[in-house]
């Protein structure tokens, strides 16, 4: 437990030295969330309503997703999990220490959101604190898993850039950040459900906002986000590889495909 505390205190001031991981746990969420709120909220007042679900769950994404898996394909180039294999370092540590902080620095970077945006451009709270946060948790669970399992399956930081931009652009665009997702044509609202952002977008407005739930049922969404999180850790387990040349590696790297599924039930389900 020593060890792990250790080595978390190391990641968690890694970050905030790392330009690259400062850029995108920091910089570019809050950067981004004060021009959106600038611009939006004069342009659509009704942005304000879904100023800080959409700010927050903007953050989230790209911390984990743009952020997660970078450090991962980089340490296994550098031969640095090598060095930790030796030492007797388990490869869960390998997973778990990066996404937890990456949770620390986004947990922090989500109060900024939340309680300046009331002051800054007059988005309303949340009317259950609780249920918010479940909702953000939740999704943080899912993206983290999936920017691990980016990481773990990339086989170099440019393969990994272009595998996190897949699910980050669309997931962005179409996860009802920037236009609600019943404001969709219905095809790509379907498509939509494909990514956690939608799943996490419902359950914090209607459960946070006590917004009526539109067709996605928000214990179903925490339910695909916590579910769909879990199975891309113990497929990143299942995939991972010490050496930056996959020869430990117990199956092809498509498996990861299989992280969509609950996404797939969902939408099918709900």
């Amino acid at each position: 437990m020593k060890a792990f505390s250790c080595h978390l205190q190391f990641e968690f001031f890694t970050g905030l030295r790392n330009r690259g991981l400062l850029m995108m746990y920091y910089l570019m969420p809050l950067g981004f969330y004060a021009l959106m709120g600038t611009v939006m909220s004069e342009l659509n007042p009704f942005f304000r309503d879904m100023a800080i679900p959409s700010m927050v769950t903007f953050a989230i994404l790209t911390g984990t997703i743009m952020g997660l898996p970078t450090p991962l394909v980089e340490g296994r180039e550098k031969g640095v999990f090598r060095n930790y294999r030796v030492h007797g370092v388990p490869a869960v540590n390998i997973m778990v220490i990066p996404a937890l902080t990456a949770g620390m620095h986004l947990a922090l970077v989500a109060l900024i959101i939340t309680f300046s945006a009331p002051l800054l451009f007059s988005a309303p709270l949340p009317i259950n604190w609780f249920l918010f946060w479940v909702g953000a948790f939740s999704f943080l669970v899912a993206g983290s898993g999936l920017g691990v399992l980016i990481g773990v399956v990339a086989s170099n930081s440019r393969i990994a850039l272009l595998l996190a931009q897949l699910v980050y652009i669309p997931a962005m665009l179409m996860g009802g950040l920037m236009v609600p997702v019943e404001q969709l044509p219905a095809f790509l609202g379907g498509i939509s459900r494909l990514f956690p952002t939608t799943y996490a977008m419902e359950a914090m407005r209607a459960w946070g906002w006590g917004e009526p739930a539109l067709g996605l049922w928000p214990v179903g969404s925490i339910l695909v986000l916590i579910s769909g999180g879990i199975l891309a850790y113990i497929l990143g387990g299942y995939l991972f590889s010490w050496d930056q040349n996959n020869g430990t590696r117990r199956a092809p790297s498509y498996l990861a495909f299989l992280v969509l599924v609950p996404y797939i039930l969902g939408a099918v389900l709900l």
